[in-house]
């Protein structure tokens, strides 16, 4: 990748392009060092899951290399516009899914309650990053929404909202953002937050202003 940039910013120099078009290549290349930095977070976390699991390597192998992408493709199949499209990636899905199956695969010495697991974890992990893509995209959309209605929002009130998204707000299932997320139940918001938030002090009594004596009538 930066032998590529190398070539662009070379053939921008050559063309003697505006300030405004370098600019905009460094912007790109910035845009991409995030996006490495995003996918390397996606496959590390998926190797701490499968790695949770302790299985040995030829099975952690085969769900590594197979059975996630697999299901990956599948859910990516749903999500195409064209029939081809579709046809195209069940096939593929279906291809690796069935590599699986068999006396000669890795899955053959698996009980079913193991096969149960490990594919429960291999669906988590082929939907983290489009689950973690979808939820960002609803919460920058509800951000928008607020900051369209208050034109500014302080850090304090981000992270309070953060915190409500993401530990609070539950589906029609009864699971939060957060549960989803790392598979286990957090503790309750309202409950933590009495628990550790110190509760402020009772106002004090308003005091009323003696009225003032009108200074003619003191004179009279």
């Amino acid at each position: 990748i930066n032998q590529c940039f190398y070539e662009i910013e070379t053939v921008a120099c050559q063309a003697q392009l505006s300030h405004v078009s370098f600019k905009r290549i460094t912007k790109a290349w910035k845009v991409v060092v995030d996006m490495i930095a995003t996918m390397a977070f996606f496959f590390l976390t998926i190797q701490a899951k499968i790695e949770a699991l302790g299985l040995i390597p030829s099975v952690e192998t085969a769900v590594l290399e197979m059975l996630i992408p697999a299901l990956y493709i599948r859910r990516a199949a749903g999500k195409a516009k064209s029939a081809d499209v579709r046809h195209r990636l069940r096939t593929r899905s279906d291809e690796l899914l069935n590599r699986l199956n068999g006396g000669n695969t890795p899955f053959a010495g698996l009980s079913e309650d193991e096969r149960v697991v490990i594919e429960r974890v291999a669906q988590e992990c082929a939907g983290l990053f489009q689950r973690s893509s979808s939820c960002v995209e609803g919460r920058n959309g509800q951000l928008s929404l607020r900051h369209h209605g208050l034109h500014r929002l302080s850090d304090r009130k981000l992270s309070a909202l953060t915190a409500v998204h993401n530990f609070f707000i539950k589906r029609r299932d009864g699971t939060t953002a957060a549960q989803r997320f790392f598979g286990t139940k957090p503790r309750e918001l309202f409950s933590f937050l009495l628990e550790t938030v110190d509760l402020p002090g009772r106002p004090a009594k308003k005091r009323h202003a003696p009225k003032e004596k009108m200074p003619l009538i003191v004179c009279a």
